[in-house]
């Protein structure tokens, strides 16, 4: 058996035509990955994988199945065919569903510069082991941090092959570098914790584990003595670490899988406006060395650039070719899928245009107000926009922090929300999603 992944796709389709498919493609990957955990400054978990997954989809007619192995040997190729073709012929019909055409998919993706792959070897697990360790040191030794939760350092590697019976056939790897720590202040109801991370592709970008300990530590001690704010209505700044949240709201209600169920707030907003004019929301898709990037969609189709809202009006929706076959559009090459699933719409690297004022000066300007640093829990209606989380942060008073704050509810509307953002200009250019702090004002706060 060829251990390639473009021959072992190559193979998994020629036993999907034998089996009696019409139409079929075939996603292969091939992963190892590494990772240390500490706890109490010993060592809690170490653990090493690697992984050859195979997913095969079959098409006849309009109906479709998936069937997913780790198993290599012909014979399991055989089988899983077998299976697929079976399942299929008793799959509902699906008027929308079918591999891309010819000349729709990218024929220019090994032109793209895109750097995903570290090319140093990988990281022995004693090296993790120490980032790990320094980053929990300098955590621990900070006065007024009574514990470290976690900390923890990992590395993976990953290969894909996607091929099609339409001729598709390409491939390209990926890795991933990331070291977190968790610390804790105070001791029994009374304790606090927060956290601070660097994830990268390449080893060499990521923060220093001393600084990603110090910064735990201090986002950790700033936490310390909460309380609840007052309730009533006030303006809310979305802290940069979170503020992609509320733009993740408005990717998944302009997905092309709610819009055609017809379960989306955002059903009758295209090229309306949907965020403040001036604002442009941009999908990035080949930004080198940023996890996000991808040089084609999970169908075979070439991705790009895109002004998902422009000056504030939205433009189109997040499609796949299924989803955009029902709505009467073109996909937006925005597929994602996975081994034992059919593909399906969704974003990748995302940028929001940013404002003129720091973090700090929209403090100064709202005068009082919540600075929201983490969020927990959500209830959010999908056909409304209704919107209700919980909280924790920062209470500002006089336009500076005053006291930490936690135990309280934000809720709105997305619709009304979106539309009275003001960004920060402190967005991180290196994370998947540039977005940066976003405040809101009137919103409804829940504490004492």
């Amino acid at each position: 058996m060829p251990d390639s992944l473009s021959d072992l796709a190559a193979d998994l389709l020629e036993a999907a035509r034998a089996a009696g498919a019409e139409s079929a493609d075939a996603l292969v990957t091939r992963g190892a990955s590494v990772s240390i955990g500490l706890q109490a400054r010993k060592l809690e978990e170490v653990e090493r994988s690697e992984s050859v997954d195979l997913g095969l989809r079959v098409l006849i007619g309009k109906r479709q199945a998936c069937v997913s192995a780790s198993d290599t040997r012909p014979e399991t190729f055989a089988a899983m065919a077998e299976r697929a073709v079976a399942m299929a012929r008793e799959a509902p019909e699906d008027a929308w569903i079918g591999l891309a055409d010819p000349d729709q998919l990218s024929t220019d993706w090994q032109s793209l510069d895109l750097d995903l792959c570290d090319p140093s070897p990988e990281p022995d697990p004693a090296a993790l082991e120490a980032a790990a360790r320094e980053a929990e040191s300098v955590a621990l030794d900070t006065p007024g941090i009574s514990q470290v939760e976690s900390a923890s350092a990992g590395y993976s590697r990953r290969a894909l092959h996607l091929a099609a019976t339409n001729g598709f056939s390409a491939g390209y790897e990926r890795t991933d570098h990331g070291l977190y720590c968790v610390a804790i202040t105070g001791t029994g109801g009374g304790m606090e914790r927060d956290y601070y991370g660097s994830q990268r592709t390449h080893g060499s970008d990521l923060e220093s584990a001393a600084e990603i300990g110090r910064i735990a530590a201090e986002r950790t001690l700033a936490r310390k003595d909460a309380r609840q704010p007052p309730t009533g209505t006030f303006p809310v700044l979305y802290d940069e670490r979170i503020s992609g949240s509320l733009i993740a709201h408005l990717l998944g209600a302009i997905n092309g899988s709610a819009i055609a169920r017809g379960a989306s707030w955002a059903r009758d907003l295209l090229e309306k406006q949907v965020l403040p004019a001036g604002m442009t929301l941009t999908e990035t898709p080949h930004r080198p060395r940023i996890i996000g990037s991808r040089p084609f969609d999970g169908e075979g189709l070439p991705t790009r650039d895109r002004e998902i809202v422009k000056d504030g009006v939205l433009t189109g929706w997040t499609l796949d070719l299924a989803t955009a076959r029902k709505l009467g559009m073109a996909s937006t090459g925005s597929a994602v899928r996975g081994t034992s699933s059919p593909p399906s719409p969704a974003n990748g690297n995302m940028a929001l245009t940013q404002g003129a004022a720091s973090k700090e000066e929209l403090m100064a300007q709202i005068g009082t107000g919540l600075l929201v640093t983490s969020m927990i829990g959500a209830t959010i209606n999908p056909t409304t926009g209704d919107y209700s989380r919980g909280a924790a942060g920062m209470w500002i008073e006089n336009g500076v922090p005053a006291y930490p704050v936690n135990e309280c509810t934000i809720a709105g509307n997305l619709k009304d929300m979106l539309l009275r953002i003001v960004p920060a200009n402190d967005a991180r250019p290196h994370l998947s999603r540039v977005i940066p702090s976003l405040l809101i004002e009137g919103m409804s706060i829940a504490g004492q």
